[in-house]
């Protein structure tokens, strides 16, 4: 009897583990000196990087740095055969295509003054929130301010190598994949100094924000510090809210303009500014099929 209690306990641990994400133990004090030495606030910070769910996330590093070297052995400047058309077929479903159709209409006049003001097409602006975030009904799984602060915490590759399948690291890629957890984690800090910001600016708390799976957020999903460069006041409350939609669709198409959008361009050049917003082929393929979906 005691042996069978001893072997249901295992079993309940061993599916605890499987279902419940398992974050490891970090120091965070050499993060805090980092914001503290760029002029935040010290006491803000230490009470900041003390509330209970700050964690540290190895997967956004370890996922980063799979993705990077998986991705280096690819010919650089092809395109791999078949891609060059493909498309993220999930949204060109119908119930999305009238999700969207729907969703133009009930923005239909502020996505007309945009246009008159940016010529980018209420469609595309559409297109572009239906696969960020579902026309706003998805802004991300992950925690922002968790996802950068882990990938800035990771500073060299032993920070992250525990949580890295035992064949990723080889001689040969162990120096690339060492430059690229330095740059990624320099790239995540500027990052998170930017997350804080605009959460003290809005007057909230940077753990209360959702993100993408390498901190994108908001309607729009753009990474914190481009939202002062790109975002706009569209409502003219004082501030610059990606979670509110009058500033969000704004800002979309606020960033497609500054990246060199014009009036009446072709597929193909709408095509490269659409990478401009997310340098993906087939991101670009899908915004402007789902485009035309909208239209038609």
């Amino acid at each position: 009897m005691i042996f069978f209690m001893r072997w249901i306990f295992v079993v309940l641990f061993l599916v605890t583990v499987a279902v419940c994400p398992v974050y490891a133990y970090s120091d965070w004090n050499p993060l805090i000196k980092r914001l503290v030495a760029d002029h935040f606030d010290e006491k803000t910070i230490q009470a900041l990087f003390s509330q209970p769910n700050v964690r540290f996330d190895p997967d956004v590093m370890s996922s980063k740095l799979k993705e990077v070297i998986n991705n280096r052995s690819a010919k650089t400047g092809t395109t791999p055969v078949g891609k060059t058309k493909a498309v993220y077929d999930g949204f060109l479903k119908p119930a999305k295509i009238d999700s969207a159709r729907s969703y133009t209409r009930a923005n239909m006049p502020t996505l007309k003054e945009i246009e008159k003001k940016y010529c980018v097409q209420p469609e595309i602006i559409v297109a572009i929130l239906l696969v960020e975030t579902d026309l706003e009904g998805f802004l991300g799984r992950k925690n922002a301010f968790n996802t950068l602060a882990s990938m800035a915490l990771s500073t060299n590759l032993e920070t992250i190598r525990p949580y890295l399948s035992p064949d990723l690291i080889t001689r040969d890629n162990e120096y690339f994949a060492e430059t690229i957890c330095r740059k990624k984690s320099k790239w995540a800090y500027s990052e998170l100094k930017a997350l804080i910001s605009y959460a003290s600016e809005r007057g909230i708390n940077p753990l209360s924000i959702p993100g993408s799976i390498y901190g994108a957020i908001g309607i729009c999903q753009f990474m914190p510090s481009k939202i002062p460069v790109y975002g706009i006041d569209a409502d003219k409350d004082g501030h610059i809210d990606v979670f509110s939609r009058q500033d969000a669709l704004y800002s979309v198409a606020n960033y497609l303009r500054r990246n060199g959008w014009k009036c009446n361009m072709t597929s193909a050049r709408k095509h490269k500014m659409i990478m401009a917003y997310n340098h993906s082929n087939t991101y670009a393929n899908t915004i402007l099929k789902v485009a035309e979906k909208i239209r038609q």
